[in-house]
């Protein structure tokens, strides 16, 4: 739970979209740009468990997914 919420105020610093996720097959995404979002954060981000989908503009998690 610790590593989705420290992924979710991460997002924050970039957006706060009206609606910031979907689930999908397994998947959790969240609808913040990669292009916003520093290359620390995205390494964090990464550690955490979400990857950056340069196709959709978004990052996704299987971890969270579900």
């Amino acid at each position: 739970m610790r590593d989705l919420i420290e992924a979710l105020i991460i997002f924050l610093k970039y957006g706060n979209p009206t609606y910031p996720t979907t689930c999908e097959h397994d998947e959790l995404w969240v609808l913040i740009d990669p292009n916003l979002v520093s290359h620390d954060d995205k390494i964090r981000l990464e550690e955490l468990g979400f990857d950056v989908d340069e196709d959709a503009g978004t990052f996704h998690s299987f971890k969270f997914g579900g």
